[in-house]
């Protein structure tokens, strides 16, 4: 849907529209300028050990349990595998269990991948090494849009 209204935009622009990526390339090659440019600050977080925790624990669990994705995945995943009129209540609790452990496995993978990553922040040098590499990556994209744009013209 992004795709095509995007598409639509662009086809009723015009020529209007090669301005509007004028910009945005410019826009994007000054955003890596000051990124570049911006000092490295060290993250220094206020709370303590047991109440981070808790909080996140809590944040993550609702952020998991209103996931509408995961919900529609399953009402279309159950019907095609799962005779639904057949399922017992141990039926549901292993099917429980198995969600559980391979979506919770998963998750915890990937909060202590971040973790780990979050230690990154306390560091100002491996700060200001990030800010320099996105501020390249954010660079490169708004050269290449402004010299696909001129391309086009």
């Amino acid at each position: 849907m992004a795709v095509y209204g995007l598409a639509l935009i662009a086809t009723a622009m015009g020529t209007h529209f090669a301005l509007l990526k004028y910009v945005g390339g410019a826009y994007l090659i000054w955003l890596g300028l000051s990124m570049w440019r911006a000092e490295a600050k060290t993250a220094n977080p206020q709370h303590t050990a047991d109440s981070t925790w808790t909080s996140s624990f809590l944040s993550g669990l609702l952020i998991t349990l209103g996931d509408q994705k995961a919900i529609f995945f399953y009402l279309g995943f159950f019907p095609a595998f799962l005779d639904l009129s057949a399922i017992t209540p141990l039926d549901t609790l292993i099917i429980i269990a198995i969600a559980a452990v391979s979506v919770g496995g998963a998750k915890l993978f990937y909060a202590a991948l971040a973790d780990r990553a979050s230690r990154l922040f306390d560091n100002s040098r491996a700060i200001r090494a990030i800010n320099i590499c996105a501020a390249w990556v954010i660079i490169a994209v708004g050269v290449t849009l402004l010299l696909k744009t001129l391309l086009e013209a």
